[in-house]
């Protein structure tokens, strides 16, 4: 939601009008992506990038990984210098995936089957991750993090499964190199699907297995942190609504969606849906938008190299604020990563904590929340 011309600043207030109101001054900060692998080393990147796989074009792969101890430990020592007007810290909902493909047994296996690992296991295979579901731990006591789920994989399992099946030669470069979020033109200028959006279906019989998905990967969620999941982000946005039912069955009472959602409805068709912060749907849900965007990492990529994202934020906040709506602000994982390029880390943090200075300079009266207890609030539960 970059405001960079009149038009936009216009489009930006008559967004936030509709949906639910408060005359609180709420800001929820949103990250999506923890726990996935993405880019899985500088050798893997090196090794894309020679074989004509443009992965120097996307931010995502340029910077992001699987969160090292420093990254979170970072991360923390930011969040712990401020406080609101209650007194606590600002809090990180962490989106969350808690599995990531099994690499080697499914090289085993001929790729026949497809076989997940747990981010426990995928973690020991990282050299400076040891202590990173301890830090989530700590985070968690601390008020610093709270995680969600965001999916079992960032990986839409069954359309990657048949690439590797296809003898696809760009998807199996990325899985000799442990990656599966590569972009969408590949060797020679091979065509490669989108692996990232792991609800995208592309048909109808696809919605049978991710069923299980939601089913297991919520269950190893709560394994993991020890509580269960009430609020989904689905990964990349595709969803098709038919799973808020399933959704509903395991215990999820909040979803992330766009204001226009897109549903997936197979053979490559779409349904717009518009929606706003507070809408609920027909199983009680209710869905909880984004107003706000904090991306410095991809300055340069998706948006001008420009950008002033604390000042852009600002305004954004300001609106949301005027119209009575709470700050909900993105602000994807890959900006805080610092394991490949320790500068990437150095600059969002720098940034992100002008921002909070910022804000809570502006605003004395900002309330932190998380994204669960803003749905509490919006339904009545708090």
């Amino acid at each position: 939601m970059y405001i960079g011309t009149k038009k936009s600043l216009i489009n930006v207030n008559i967004s936030n009008i509709p949906g639910w109101r408060t005359n609180r001054k709420i800001v929820v900060i949103e990250s999506d992506d923890w726990g996935s692998i993405r880019m899985s080393s500088e050798n893997a990147f090196q090794k894309l990038l020679k074989a004509g796989v443009p992965v120097d074009k996307s931010h995502y792969n340029l910077y992001d990984s699987l969160e090292s101890n420093l990254d979170l430990e970072m991360f923390m020592q930011v969040l712990e210098k401020f406080n609101d007007k209650t007194g606590r810290p600002p809090v990180i909902t962490g989106v969350n995936i808690v599995a990531n493909p099994d690499f080697e047994k499914i090289k085993e296996n001929g790729f026949s089957q497809y076989v997940y690992e747990p981010i426990s296991s995928t973690l020991t295979r990282y050299p400076e991750h040891d202590r990173v579901l301890d830090l989530w731990q700590e985070g968690i006591q601390k008020r610093l993090l709270f995680p969600i789920f965001h999916g079992r994989e960032h990986l839409n399992v069954q359309r990657w499964m048949l690439a590797l099946q296809n003898n696809h030669a760009t998807t199996h470069l990325g899985f000799d190199c442990q990656v599966t979020g590569i972009p969408g033109v590949g060797i020679n200028g091979e065509d490669v699907p989108n692996f990232q959006a792991a609800f995208d279906i592309d048909t109808m019989n696809d919605l049978v297995y991710m069923k299980e998905v939601l089913k297991t990967g919520l269950e190893l969620f709560e394994t993991i942190y020890g509580f269960r999941s009430r609020y989904f982000v689905p990964t990349n946005g595709p969803f098709n609504n038919t799973l808020e039912l399933d959704l509903h069955s395991l215990g999820v009472e909040y979803i992330n969606t766009a204001k226009k959602q897109h549903e997936p409805l197979g053979e490559g068709n779409y349904k717009t849906n518009i929606r706003f912060i507070g809408n609920k749907n027909k199983h009680g849900q209710h869905y909880i938008t984004r107003n706000c965007f904090f991306e410095p990492s991809s300055s340069g990529f998706e948006w001008p190299t420009n950008t002033d994202w604390v000042n852009n934020c600002l305004k954004e906040i300001s609106i949301a604020f005027r119209w009575h709506k709470p700050a909900v602000i993105s602000s994807h994982r890959v900006n805080y990563i610092g394991f490949h390029d320790p500068k990437n880390r150095e600059n969002s943090l720098k940034k992100f904590e002008i921002l909070i200075t910022q804000m809570l300079k502006k605003w004395p009266d900002i309330e932190f929340m998380t994204s669960t207890e803003l749905g509490d609030l919006i339904s009545n539960k708090k």
